[in-house]
């Protein structure tokens, strides 16, 4: 690897974000681990950016021992309403039961994406939580029955997936819709081009920097 460059890590098993990444057209890797996806925050913001962070640097830590010029991204999705936070259901009646209480209501959807460098025997990083807001109509229960039949729910935040057969009963959407995918991606790609602007000046083409 030449000095300037960087390894691109995306520090999550969805195929979702996966995806979108994959749309800046650059090389990158996906390592995950199995990191406990808990918070003790009550405020979503903060909740879902420390599992997102913990994500990250577990992968940071195990590819730093053998590697410098690392740019690991891990990113957490939580769906919220009022103060209640929903992360993934634990099996078809939990997913039953968060549909059923979100159906007839606006909820938000925080996505938070944290990034950690390492260059030059330096370590630094950024992150931020991005909001977007979702409508869902009343589900009539043949609708709902049959979309908890596809799975969509069981590994989803809030028991939905907004690019898939849920889309049957959401009227609405408020905000980045990458976001509630689970990657707010055209904010990623500004506060990527922020930040290694300021490391790295005499590249003018930040997507130069990934090897």
């Amino acid at each position: 690897m030449e000095s300037s460059k960087l390894k691109l890590i995306l520090a999550s098993a969805s195929p979702r974000r996966r995806e979108l990444l994959g749309h800046l057209k650059v090389p990158f890797e996906v390592l995950s681990l199995n990191v406990p996806e808990e918070s003790s925050a009550t405020d979503p913001a903060v909740f879902s950016l420390e599992i997102a962070q913990a994500k990250g640097a577990a992968v940071f830590d195990q590819c730093r021992i053998s590697a410098d010029g690392l740019f690991v991204v891990s990113a957490d999705t939580i769906v919220t309403l009022g103060t209640r936070i929903y992360g993934k259901p634990k099996d078809r009646d939990e997913a039953r039961r968060f549909l059923l209480e979100l159906e007839g209501k606006t909820h938000s959807v925080f996505t938070a994406v944290a990034v950690r460098y390492a260059h030059g025997g330096k370590v630094d990083g950024f992150s931020f939580v991005e909001e977007s807001r979702v409508t869902f109509d009343k589900i009539p229960s043949p609708l709902l029955e049959r979309y908890l039949d596809t799975g969509d729910s069981l590994d989803k935040a809030g028991a939905y997936g907004i690019q898939g057969p849920s889309l049957t009963f959401i009227s609405r959407v408020e905000g980045d819709y990458a976001n509630v995918v689970g990657f707010p991606l055209s904010r990623f790609v500004r506060e990527t081009a922020s930040f290694l602007a300021l490391k790295h000046p005499d590249e003018k083409i930040w997507h130069n920097l990934f090897s």
